[in-house]
């Protein structure tokens, strides 16, 4: 209870942070509505019909830089895993965020667990819900074919 009090008394002290903190809080929010709906729209629209991924034409034509946006692409996940953790105590989509730094870095049976919540009538009619706004097709699963 006092580390609580000790908060309450900091911010009361110096509130320019606070000031900024829910500044960077709406920031996020904005950024995650419109980030999480441009990755959604990205999606190739047969990307779940395969069993397995397939390696992408980079990584045989130019595996330095494959390598450079891959390192990219997962601290962008980290950094939004981080920003998600955040929004959980401050305004903000913090769980949207943190599923979708989820799905950006790499790890052994992402994508086995993307096809499983994909899966899920509900997560699928929410993203081609989206890619509808954003004029995609929809995203076709094997059970679709």
């Amino acid at each position: 209870m006092d580390l609580i009090n000790a908060l309450f008394s900091w911010f009361a002290a110096h509130p320019s942070i606070l000031i900024g903190l829910g500044i960077s809080s709406i920031f996020i929010f904005i950024l995650s509505l419109l980030g999480v709906s441009w990755f959604v729209a990205q999606i190739p629209d047969d990307y779940f019909l395969s069993i397995k991924r397939t390696p992408s034409r980079l990584k045989e034509k130019v595996p330095f830089l494959r390598l450079l946006l891959l390192i990219g692409k997962n601290l962008l996940g980290v950094c939004l895993i981080a920003g998600g953790l955040l929004m959980i105590v401050l305004p903000g989509q913090g769980l949207i965020t943190i599923i979708t730094g989820l799905l950006l870095i790499d790890y052994p049976g992402k994508f086995q667990l993307e096809q499983k919540i994909v899966s899920m009538p509900s997560v699928l009619r929410a993203l081609n819900w989206i890619r509808i706004k954003a004029k995609k097709p929809l995203l076709k699963r094997n059970s679709d074919i």
